[in-house]
């Protein structure tokens, strides 16, 4: 039986494991990620142009295109443990946008469809550097030149895709916002369009009572004054009466 006023003793040791492995996580999260503290996370993540940055949702979560899904869900739980405003009471504010940051873009990447145009975004992105390397190699074989380029060096390369990479999702972003305030606007006009059509109506439908209204006037008035015109017109008949015939008189 438990305890009046507390937890049955199962559920209180329950609690307290969980409590355990969940600050075991916490230690071992900063440890590995010692490079990246709370903090520096946070700054990552809401630092100046992240309303573009943070498009990726791979990136915001610092996760390879191909991480299988329990990857993922760990990769998570890690981040939103190290941004958590219950984490970094001293800047709670700035904590909560960073978590909604991670909590978006694990959410999207839940999506199927919306992971899969993720994952093409940053395709076409790798698709570009290769095809503009491969034009640069032409061009410098043809100038006679070494074919050595700077995008031949891996971490190079890979700031390449990632600056292509996010020029791909912020025109899709403008593009998508582009679209949203064009189905504003036609939402807009048809809602407008609606209005005055109904406005339309309604003033038809009251100038044709008010006709209605006036017009049993009108005919109530001309039927008074033909009913008037007829009485006087009674009143001031007046019957010829024929000549008196005289008699002749003879002599």
């Amino acid at each position: 039986m438990a305890a009046a006023g507390g937890d049955p003793p199962a559920q209180s040791s329950r609690a307290d494991d969980a409590f355990m492995t969940f600050y075991t996580e916490v230690k071992q999260i900063e440890k590995r990620d010692s490079v990246l503290t709370s903090k520096q996370q946070i700054d990552r993540l809401l630092r100046p142009g992240s309303s573009y940055f943070n498009l990726n949702p791979f990136e915001v979560l610092q996760i390879d295109p191909e991480a299988t899904d329990e990857e993922l869900k760990k990769r998570f739980r890690q981040l939103s443990i190290l941004v958590h405003p219950d984490k970094n009471q001293d800047d709670p504010d700035r904590a909560q946008k960073a978590f909604e940051a991670v909590d978006k873009a694990y959410k999207l990447l839940l999506d199927g469809e919306q992971k899969k145009r993720a994952v093409d975004v940053i395709h076409a992105g790798k698709e570009f550097v290769e095809h503009m390397m491969s034009q640069k190699k032409k061009q410098l074989k043809k100038d006679g030149k070494p074919i050595d380029i700077e995008e031949d060096d891996p971490e190079m390369f890979r700031q390449a895709v990632y600056k292509q990479t996010m020029k791909l999702f912020a025109e899709l972003e403008i593009k998508r916002k582009e679209r949203e305030a064009k189905d504003m606007h036609e939402r807009k006009r048809q809602r407008e369009e609606e209005i005055e059509t109904q406005e339309r109506a309604k003033r038809e439908r009251e100038w044709q009572k008010n006709f209605e209204e006036s017009r049993d006037g009108r005919v109530d008035s001309w039927r008074t004054f033909q009913a008037k015109g007829k009485s006087k017109e009674k009143k001031n008949r007046t019957f010829l009466k024929p000549p008196k015939v005289k008699m002749e008189q003879r002599e």
